[in-house]
């Protein structure tokens, strides 16, 4: 049985797909989104520079149900991220 173009490349797209699909890679791709990743992205969608999220610790005190604060240190400064549902990150540079 010969198979033509079309039903190579779509053999060729379901194996890709079965791969990156797959519950091993969405682990892996969920495991590698820790506070500090999320963050920086966030933060740097803001304008904000971050080098490098070197860690991130949540700030219990300023903290309320529908708001989290957070403590972000990169590699060039540091920044008290407040999150809150629905809104964009309140971003303080600290000293």
């Amino acid at each position: 049985m010969h198979k033509t173009p079309g039903s190579l490349r779509r053999s060729l797209l379901l194996a890709i797909a079965a791969v990156l699909f797959s519950p091993q890679v969405r682990a892996q791709q969920v495991a590698d989104e820790t506070p500090q990743t999320m963050l920086s992205a966030q933060i740097r969608t803001q304008g904000f520079a971050c080098d490098k999220a070197l860690g991130a610790t949540r700030d219990k005190k300023r903290s309320r149900p529908d708001r989290a604060v957070w403590v972000l240190k990169c590699s060039n400064a540091t920044y008290r991220v407040t999150r809150a549902p629905d809104m964009a990150a309140k971003v303080e540079p600290l000293p």
